[in-house]
């Protein structure tokens, strides 16, 4: 009898594999038992050639050989990993192998990888496919016991394989085609483009933002205080100028007033549910200041190398109901730390079960996030590994405990025409709070929405009764913009993408689709960081200019949502075997023909920075910019200008006014800074002792001294041949 040969995705995990099948003999690449050999890919060993490798007339980028849309793109094996290829196709297609085992992660990514290494390779011998949520000895064994054909994976490749193919043909005709037209390098992806476009809609939200003043008035009525509110008030507890929070002061002080309302009502905040990765890496941003990459990495390290947790590359928060067993086992298996919490989690030795964490229709290729039923010593993780760990294993179980029980109470007093709310919050049952974070947020004010403090317990008050407006406070406060973006923020925003949309039918089929997967989201934030598109600060995250200019010369279509949630909705169906691959690469097709042409003929006519020309490493960068307060743009009278490493600019909306610092040195000019910016936008002329400088009709001069002639004039617009050296 023959042998069979196992793949798995990485080294590691082929070891352990190895291991609990009994593959303990070394071979080349490989570990050898009596029934099984295992060998393992090092991530992706084959994928799509480059056009250059398909057709030598792709080696120079021009509009003539473009769109690039072969029927097939061949695949090639990277060059890095060629020698374990070479392992694994002679041990696939020797004589003595029968057939194969897929164990790549239980994924779209991990079936392509092997699926590619067959195809490659010529194999044609029958293959069976691994599927485990967990990489402990028993996940293993039970996996072994339970393998299925690869066939029934066949929907799971097909959408892997169209997601690649869909990747090259947008990214390699978009890219060539706007890296022509503005002569500089480019970088335009299905997915990463539309996630571009959220930080640059937050960063135009916060330039435009215009702050606005408003007061609040706040009663003291004794043993207890309100804020003042009105139906006629936009927020309903905000006056728009002191003088009428003056006046309201006035009529209330030391006046009488009646309580209109009063009511309780019992409440319930429900536990939170289980984490999958997309929620994980958000509490980690928020909580523990974790990137999204970082979270990834962590938890695949815990579940790869300390088998701690359950596989993380989810997309749900709910378990199937054959898991309530293992939850149980897993839940006393916890580090000592954790054993005070069980038994809350589990009334009278049972878990609860409730259809916010137990529902076989809502798990799709894995499970919700666990810690796994192995003994685990935190001490042996490293600092970042423990705190994510305890993370997990506190949520699950919180996510078992009962609701958080209180007594909300609402109170209106009237004092003559005016009304003054109160909020009062009571803990009749503290619930799932009773397992509290290890690691704790940063604080927040107990604001309600309407910037009101909620209080604890309030007087026994009935409708009818009677105080006295002690006293009546002004607080002053300003309107405050969008708070930029974070990982937590952003990867929610990809999440919920489409939920904007007018169309309803088409965000109802997007709901739970939205712009990538929790398995790619964190690379593509990190891509955008790597093409300088976005820059972090912080914990915060912001388009650059450079990523600003993009999606000002990119079309609605490959810039919103709308699409990218289409094209992930349909990834799922083919996943299913819901839609035809082929429809779905035909409409990527045309897209990429679109866009070339778009670029080609339609797109605005502006200047990139010339550090990103082609051909250029060094050179100044774009950055982020800072706003000059108290400018008034030359161009369109309306935004203010802004200032980065390379330019000022306009932060009007649509508004294309640029004005490179460098522009008038070649002239005898010179170099523009913030002062003589400010400056030259004041006075409109400034004389120096190199020359004279000026603004007049929508361009900048500069004069030598003594010459009637400008040696420089400069558009103030995006020309690319105005502002060319």
């Amino acid at each position: 009898m023959g042998k069979i040969v196992v793949i798995a995705e990485k080294p590691s995990v082929g070891r352990d594999i190895a291991r609990v099948i009994g593959c303990r003999s070394n071979g080349d690449g490989c570990l050898i038992g009596d029934k099984y050999i295992v060998t393992w890919a090092v991530g992706h060993l084959v994928t799509l050639q480059e056009p250059d490798e398909m057709d030598p007339k792709y080696k120079k980028w021009s509009f003539s050989t473009l769109p690039i849309l072969p029927e097939e793109i061949p695949l090639k094996v990277i060059p890095a990993t060629r020698s374990q290829f070479s392992t694994i196709k002679k041990l696939i297609n020797s004589e003595e192998t029968d057939s194969l085992i897929c164990a790549t992660d239980a994924g779209r990514e991990g079936e392509l990888i092997f699926r590619y290494i067959y195809e490659k390779a010529g194999c044609k011998k029958p293959f069976d496919r691994l599927w485990i949520s967990s990489m402990t000895d028993e996940a293993i064994r039970e996996g072994f016991q339970k393998i299925r054909p690869g066939k029934d994976y066949d929907g799971l490749y097909e959408s892997a394989q169209c997601r690649s193919r869909a990747d090259w043909l947008v990214g390699m005709n978009a890219s060539r085609a706007f890296t022509l037209k503005y002569d500089a390098l480019l970088s335009v992806g299905r997915v990463q483009t539309p996630t571009l476009a959220i930080l640059v809609k937050r960063r135009k939200e916060i330039e435009q933002f215009r702050p606005e003043g408003y007061c609040t008035v706040t009663a003291d009525f004794g043993d207890y205080r309100g804020i003042l509110f009105s139906e006629q008030l936009d927020p309903d507890t905000h006056l728009k100028n002191r003088e009428d929070a003056e006046a309201v002061v006035r009529d209330v002080k030391g006046k009488e007033g009646t309580v209109t309302e009063a009511e309780t009502a019992r409440k319930h905040e429900l536990p939170p549910q289980l984490y999958d990765l997309t929620s994980l890496q958000r509490d980690a941003n928020r909580m523990l200041g974790f990137t999204a990459d970082k979270t990834l990495k962590t938890a695949q390290s815990l579940y790869e190398t300390h088998k701690a947790l359950t596989y993380p590359r989810t997309d749900s928060r709910y378990l199937p109901p054959d898991m309530i067993p293992r939850v149980v086992q897993t839940m006393k298996m916890l580090p000592e730390e954790y054993q005070k919490y069980v038994p809350g989690a589990l009334p009278e030795g049972k878990l609860p079960v409730t259809r916010r964490t137990i529902d076989a229709s809502k798990v799709t290729d894995h499970h919700a996030i666990l810690p796994t039923n192995r003994k685990v010593d935190p001490a042996k993780f490293s600092a970042d590994e423990r705190k994510l760990y305890d993370m997990v294993a506190r949520r699950m179980l919180a996510a078992f405990y009962p609701a958080c029980d209180y007594d909300a109470t609402r109170i209106v007093t009237q004092v003559g025409e005016h009304r003054f709310r109160t909020n009062g919050k009571v803990i009749v049952r503290n619930g799932w709070h009773d397992v509290p974070p290890l690691e704790k947020p940063p604080k927040a004010k107990k604001n309600t929405n309407n910037g009101e403090e909620e209080e604890g317990q309030l007087p026994p008050l009935q409708k009818g009764d009677r105080r006295t407006a002690r006293d009546a406070v002004i607080k002053e406060d300003q309107t405050k913009p969008p708070a930029p973006h974070t990982d937590a923020s952003l990867l929610a925003a990809m999440e919920t993408a489409g939920k904007d949309l007018e169309d309803e039918e088409l965000v109802r089929q997007m709901k739970g689709s939205g712009i990538g997967t929790p398995a790619t989201r964190a690379a593509i934030i990190e891509r955008l960081l790597k093409v300088g598109y976005a820059a972090r600060r912080g914990k915060t995250l912001n388009a650059t200019d450079k990523g600003m200019l993009l999606i000002d010369v990119m079309p609605r279509e490959i810039a919103s949502p709308e699409l990218t949630g289409r094209w992930e909705l349909a990834l799922h169906e083919i996943t299913d075997g819901k839609q035809d691959p082929e429809r779905f690469m035909d409409g990527i097709r045309k897209m990429s023909a679109f866009l070339v042409a778009y670029a080609r003929d339609e797109a605005k006519s502006i200047a990139f920075p010339q550090d990103e020309r082609r051909g250029k490493t060094k050179g100044r960068g774009t950055g982020t910019s800072t706003v000059l307060e108290g400018t008034v743009c030359p161009l369109c009278g309306k935004g203010r200008m802004r200032e980065n490493s390379a330019a000022f600019g306009c932060t009007e909306s649509g508004c294309k006014c640029t004005i490179w610092k460098d522009c008038l040195q070649r002239g005898g000019g010179p170099a523009l800074t913030e002062n003589l910016m400010r400056l030259l936008l004041e006075k409109k002329e400034l004389k120096g002792s190199t020359g004279i400088l000026m603004i007049r009709e929508g361009r900048i001069l500069f004069y030598p001294g003594g010459s009637e002639t400008p040696s420089v004039n400069r558009s103030l617009i995006y020309e690319k041949n105005a502002t060319k050296k």
